[in-house]
């Protein structure tokens, strides 16, 4: 009996894995767009798929694994022919997003990001730590099948390790706020509209112009990120922080604004200090907001509760 509810949950499964390495794969090619080529190898300021890949595995599970495989071979054959090392590859990048995924399940984090923790938890267990994994196996790969000099290890190594690592505090953030959009209702009174369309606006104006501009006026984008945060919250700051990763990527590939008459590497890394400044301020503080909002919420929830029984005991206490 359990063999064949096996089997019968089998095509839907298989359905699954193929959606995931589908998805996997339009964000390599949309990452790719925005490829550098760093001593020779090939790569991204923000790989979305490791974005993609982190929140699979948090909405359904370690069975998704096999799609994020299949997606990194399809991204690898795209770039070029698919050698002995793209399986080193392919193991780095599929690994790299299941040991995220367990370290968060063993930390406890809760998707809604509502709390402090659970912000710190996936910038630290989901990001910064297990990226390391995809981009050392990855470019000892490349290393040891004779496709990158040794001595261009390290600065490889960085901006590969950078750019999964911003896929996922940048990418699995938008992901997770997207599976809870809801409709709106008739609750959203007109201020609030209003209040979001002059986000979005200035969003884009500021950031165009900060990464544009000849001025060195980057630090701009960081008040609107906060204003999304405090009052939006994770809704707001990332839809905010990928619109300013994106804009800020494509002026540093045209060299353009404060990038102009910079060096590669002075580019990456202005570039990814940019956007991890800017993906931990929105990602933590909108953490913290929410979690006091819910805490505000408790305490509200808790004196309505004893005013209620107050109530209740002085309509049942006898006169004298």
């Amino acid at each position: 009996m359990v063999r064949t509810e096996e089997w019968r949950r089998l095509p839907a499964v298989v359905l699954l894995i193929l959606a995931v390495a589908l998805v996997y794969y339009a964000g390599g090619r949309i990452g790719l767009h925005q490829s550098v080529v760093v001593n020779g190898a090939e790569v991204t300021p923000l790989w979305p798929p490791t974005g993609i890949a982190l929140a699979a595995l948090l909405w359904m599970g370690l069975r998704t694994w096999p799609g994020i495989a299949l997606g990194t071979y399809f991204a690898i054959e795209r770039i070029g022919d698919f050698s002995l090392s793209g399986i080193g590859i392919v193991a780095g990048n599929t690994l790299a997003p299941v040991c995220a995924y367990l370290m968060l399940r063993k930390a406890g984090f809760r998707s809604e990001v509502d709390r402090l923790r659970d912000a710190l938890a996936l910038v630290f267990l989901g990001g910064l730590l297990p990226m390391l994994i995809s981009a050392t196996i990855g470019t000892w790969t490349l290393v040891l099948s004779g496709d990158l000099p040794p001595d261009r290890f390290w600065p490889v190594w960085s901006a590969w390790w950078a750019g999964d690592a911003m896929g996922v505090l940048v990418v699995t953030p938008l992901l997770l706020v997207l599976r809870r959009i809801r409709r709106p209702g008739e609750g959203v009174g007109s201020y609030r509209v209003a209040e979001v369309t002059a986000l979005v606006i200035t969003s884009v104006v500021v950031t165009v112009v900060a990464t544009r501009s000849s001025l060195s006026v980057l630090f701009l984008v960081f008040p609107l990120i906060i204003w999304a945060a405090v009052r939006f919250q994770l809704a707001g700051s990332a839809p905010c922080t990928l619109l300013v990763s994106v804009l800020a990527i494509s002026a540093a590939s045209d060299r353009a604004g404060p990038f102009d008459g910079q060096t590669l590497l002075e580019i990456m890394i202005n570039l990814q200090a940019l956007n991890g400044a800017a993906a931990l301020t929105g990602l933590l503080l909108s953490a913290m907001v929410t979690e006091q909002n819910n805490v505000r919420l408790k305490i509200e929830q808790v004196c309505g509760e004893l005013a209620e029984l107050v109530e209740h005991l002085a309509r049942g206490r006898p006169e004298r």
